[in-house]
């Protein structure tokens, strides 16, 4: 039997405004990334996702975004390897916190939108990002796209990585994610992403948005919490993964068959 991780970017709601379907999404996913306030989320909202994640014994981790509230943290903000540094310390700490007074612990630390995806192309954003983990935990788990500049960095560190694909996501030939600024973007169709992923996991391929195949590694599925469909996603990807024997674990946990 083989295994994968699932995880969710959670915990986005903030004050009066409720985004996503956290509640109900936790039951499925074996990973939760968790906003730190940033980005989204604030300090009632972490607490709330971190405890309701520990309940369900879900893996917790840090999902540090650039400030940009009025942007959800998907427009890239010029800063210096150094404050991106500080940046990412300061929020897994809130989480890192959060989590301890739960009676937990952070499993990982997956960078949000635009930080998530300038790292997996900037060697020196990716290296500040990886040497923030390392130095907070260096038993954190970092998450990055596969095959991406963050990876390379987290290995380089001495972290532990885990290589990330998108179930509602498009991919460009050099495996890098299609802009949201582009229409096809997004994958709505339930039914076409569970059978992008289950080629992901049991192929190591995906189709580009030009029709070429690529290699990808999946150790861990993404699916945007914040989207309408992710609840009716994560429901198909688990059965699915699980009808073709692929098993559902958090990527922090010992692999036994």
């Amino acid at each position: 039997m083989s295994f994968v991780d699932l995880n969710s970017d959670l915990g986005e709601s903030f004050g009066a405004y409720t985004i996503g379907n956290d509640e109900e999404v936790l039951k499925y996913i074996s990973s939760a990334n968790i906003a730190c306030g940033f980005h989204a989320g604030d300090y009632n909202v972490m607490m709330n996702t971190v405890k309701k994640a520990a309940s369900l014994d879900v893996g917790i981790g840090a999902h540090p975004g650039f400030p940009d509230l009025g942007g959800f943290g998907r427009r890239e903000i010029a800063m210096s390897a150094e404050e991106i540094f500080n940046l990412v310390v300061y929020q897994v700490g809130a989480v890192e916190a959060a989590a301890r007074v739960n009676g937990t612990n952070i499993q990982h630390v997956k960078p949000h939108g635009a930080l998530y995806n300038l790292a997996s192309k900037n060697p020196e954003i990716s290296q500040a990002i990886a040497k923030a983990v390392y130095a907070v935990n260096p038993n954190f788990i970092l998450f990055g796209l596969a095959g991406s500049e963050l990876v390379k960095a987290g290995e380089q560190a001495g972290l532990k990585v885990a290589q990330e694909v998108f179930a509602d996501r498009t991919y460009q030939p050099d495996g890098t994610l299609t802009s949201r600024t582009e229409p096809n973007a997004m994958i709505h169709d339930a039914n076409l992403a569970v059978k992008r992923v289950i080629r992901m996991v049991k192929e190591g391929k995906v189709t580009a948005v030009n029709g070429e195949d690529i290699d990808i590694q999946a150790d861990t599925i993404c699916v945007h919490g914040d989207e309408p469909e992710a609840l009716n996603f994560v429901r198909k990807l688990r059965e699915r993964l699980q009808a073709e024997n692929i098993k559902i674990q958090g990527f922090g946990v010992e692999q036994n068959v």
